[in-house]
């Protein structure tokens, strides 16, 4: 297929979305305390949890609807069970992106607003941009965003190899059991949460509307370029945790502003001071395009379960869910607010613990009689799908019997 800029959209939607606490943070946390010993962490995930984002996409192009509407079809205690996982997950992981897009915010414009006020003020203009119907100019913004964020990141990562004055080891490791609670909040949002398949599907059907030969391929490559994208910057931010930060003293903080001021200087140190303002800018819009998506994505698929679950019983669900998830986020972050580290692994922990669900149902619609034969998954995608929910289910269960000595 030859390469169109018109027809990718949804696909780098997902990774303006996934590229956010799982990339800034969490990636770079693991370069940070474990050097490149979990680069295979980072690959694994990926590859196999692949297929189950990937399905979102194949099936909303091949049927025609989202993957709720396809969830119905399997039957009301699936779509109930995403909406309890939903509603329990969507909060704290609202909150989560929200206190690192205000930490930076922090950072560009000073604290002569603390950050609970620029959590306050970041949830309202996100609100009146979606309410008044424009969330389009994100939909254009999102290709200069993740182009900008892929070359600054690259070229971050070039120069810090250049300046380093490390013994380069990739050795990989293995965390302790004290160190396996992290594993897995790492892995939870690498490259994001599984539920963000049931988004993109949601996208890919908004696409079409616009975009007519906007078919199967093409969401299929669409999706395999911000897949990669994400798979990139990922290495990206762990290498720059690994070469500026391993073997130092210093240790990221746990404090919104703090951490993202040492996150910005992790860039300056590889590119210049020059490079401040530009890097972050640059993380700040891609952190709000995450606040954003999420603060819009959760809603509309809250809205739709309800819908489909038991009718058109409200006149604007949508609404009504956008404005239980600020409410939501606010509450969680003025009692959590001392420890963003523990908000974003609470996050991100139970992220991970309820990838497997989506993982079986999605397998289990795209190979169902639901979808069209021509386009259910391949001997290899069937093989590569297997593995993965085995690797999801052996971990939680590892990571469950050993809840007590993980930290």
């Amino acid at each position: 297929m030859t390469f169109n800029l018109k027809k990718i959209g949804p696909g780098l939607l997902f990774a303006g979305a996934a590229i956010g606490v799982s990339h800034l943070v969490q990636s770079t946390r693991a370069g940070a305390d474990f050097g490149f010993g979990l680069i295979w962490a980072l690959v694994l995930v990926n590859i196999f949890k692949y297929p189950f984002f990937q399905f979102g996409p194949r099936y909303a192009m091949a049927t025609g609807e989202t993957l709720l509407d396809g969830y119905k079809k399997l039957g009301n205690g699936i779509l109930i069970i995403y909406f309890i996982l939903t509603f329990a997950t969507m909060f704290t992981i609202q909150t989560a992106v929200t206190i690192v897009t205000a930490g930076l915010a922090t950072s560009i414009f000073g604290d002569f607003i603390s950050t609970e006020i620029w959590i306050v003020n970041i949830l309202s203009i996100c609100f009146f941009i979606l309410i008044i119907g424009k969330y389009s100019f994100l939909d254009k913004l999102i290709k200069f965003i993740i182009i900008t964020l892929t070359i600054s990141t690259v070229v971050a990562v070039f120069f810090a190899f250049k300046n380093s004055n490390q013994t380069l080891s990739l050795t990989q490791v293995f965390p302790s059991t004290l160190e396996f609670g992290f594993l897995i909040a790492f892995m939870g949002w690498m490259p994001a949460p599984l539920d963000i398949s049931i988004w993109h599907s949601i996208w890919a059907i908004e696409k079409q509307k616009t975009e007519k030969d906007y078919t199967v391929k093409s969401t299929l490559f669409d999706f395999n370029v911000g897949y990669f994208t994400t798979i990139v910057l990922g290495l990206g931010f762990l290498s720059l945790g690994a070469l500026v930060m391993y073997n130092s003293e210093e240790v990221f903080s746990g404090k919104a502003g703090e951490f993202s001021n040492q996150l910005i200087s992790m860039y300056t140190k590889s590119l210049g001071n020059w490079s401040y303002v530009f890097i972050a800018i640059a993380a700040f819009i891609t952190m709000f395009s995450t606040t954003l998506t999420t603060l819009d994505a959760s809603p509309r698929a809250m809205a739709k379960t309800t819908e489909l679950l038991f009718g058109k019983v409200l006149r604007q669900p949508y609404l009504l869910w956008i404005l239980i998830l600020i409410s939501g986020t606010i509450l969680i972050f003025f009692f959590f607010k001392s420890d963003m580290i523990f908000l974003i692994k609470l996050a991100t922990v139970l992220s991970f613990l309820t990838a497997p669900f989506y993982a079986i149902i999605n397998y289990r619609l795209i190979s169902s009689r639901h979808t069209p034969k021509e386009w259910q998954p391949s001997t290899a995608l069937h093989i590569l799908s297997w593995l993965g929910i085995l690797f999801l289910i052996g971990f939680s269960i590892w990571y469950l019997t050993t809840l007590n000595t993980s930290n």
